[in-house]
């Protein structure tokens, strides 16, 4: 698990499918002018080097990354894609820390079934080994969809594969694609019970979040212009207004 900072409030840092914490390397650089306190950032259960679950929901993710903080800490957090959703659901207060603030970013917020089907495929397939680390950590990449914007031979890399008896495989569990769709408007609701402000963000060119998706859930969703589904990698300072704001609903 990635820490840093001193004292203060709490950044809880929650990636997405496939990824890891390391994802948040180039916006925990930028922390020490924009956050006054500790930012976390682990690794979820299934990713990287956390321990698989035996079944995969956004409460059961929820519920081991809000292990993670003091319930009694002034807490904010800041997910992207599926840890957007796991943020909301830590935003509802039902696992001890009640957030002051909480931003899902790039997340999907609806589902076909073809899709649904297909995630559920990916959920039972067995792990596919690899016989170089090289062919592991683009197939890694791919399915974090950070081929092309992160170097094959870096950190986040280095969580996302594992060697195998025959070879190497991806650290992430395929059990996890069967979290299946979020009840985005029960999750919203939770939060706003529980007076943790949401703010609903994406790239500008996000595939996978459309802004008018968003706008259908929310009043006012957070544009980041010119950017795309893994804004945080693409450009980390243009979320540095994102934590300043969180920052701000904590004092």
């Amino acid at each position: 698990m990635r820490r840093g900072g001193d004292g203060g409030p709490v950044l809880l840092l929650l990636h997405g499918l496939g990824a890891t914490g390391a994802v948040w390397d180039g916006l925990t650089a930028l922390l020490p002018d924009a956050w006054p306190g500790t930012w976390v950032a682990p690794d979820l259960p299934g990713h990287g080097r956390s321990a698989p679950l035996a079944r995969y929901s956004f409460g059961g993710l929820a519920a081991e990354v809000a292990g993670l903080v003091d319930a009694r800490t002034p807490l904010a957090v800041l997910g992207h894609s599926l840890g957007g959703v796991v943020a909301l659901a830590v935003g509802s207060g039902w696992f001890g820390p009640r957030p002051s603030g909480v931003v899902g970013l790039g997340v999907k917020v609806r589902w076909t079934a073809e899709e649904l089907e297909r995630a559920a495929e990916m959920a039972a397939r067995q792990p596919k080994v690899f016989p170089t680390r090289e062919e592991a950590v683009n197939r890694a990449l791919k399915v974090a969809g950070l081929a092309g914007l992160v170097p094959p031979d870096g950190s986040l890399a280095d969580g996302a594969v594992v060697p195998s008896e025959n070879g190497w495989r991806l650290a992430l569990d395929p059990a996890a694609f069967a979290v299946g769709a979020p009840d985005m408007d029960g999750l919203l609701c939770a939060c706003r019970a529980a007076g943790a402000p949401v703010v609903m963000a994406a790239g500008e060119h996000d595939p996978m979040s459309p802004i008018d998706h968003l706008t259908a859930l929310v009043p006012d969703p957070l544009v980041l212009k010119g950017l795309g589904h893994n804004a945080h990698v693409e450009d980390p300072a243009a979320l540095l207004p994102i934590v300043e704001r969180l920052a701000s609903a904590g004092s």
